[in-house]
């Protein structure tokens, strides 16, 4: 059965788990041309901050928080993210193909 013209399809989902300073998974590939959630954990024992700020994308959660995020249609290409409060070790890279 397809949904009534207009109706809002699924978006692809990918968990993000933050966990004492780390970001996994550190490299994470998605289908270029759709928008994305990220649904975002974070496991850790103190708060993280998730961003983007070229795509204006910002998500602070506090320990044991899960929030999640949606990512506008991605030309194929990388794309870098970093949990602020962990600038050394907080990253990934999402890839677009």
């Amino acid at each position: 059965m397809h949904p009534p013209p207009g109706a809002a399809q699924p978006l692809p989902t990918f968990e993000v788990v933050a966990r004492d300073g780390r970001l996994s998974p550190p490299r994470l590939e998605v289908p270029a041309g759709s928008r994305i959630k990220l649904v975002i954990k974070n496991d850790g024992k103190s708060p993280i901050e998730f961003e983007n700020l070229a795509m204006r994308v910002e998500k602070v959660l506090a320990p044991g928080g899960t929030s999640f995020v949606v990512l506008p249609r991605l030309k194929p290409g990388e794309y870098e993210f970093i949990d602020e409060f962990h600038m050394d070790t907080g990253k990934m890279t999402v890839v677009a193909r």
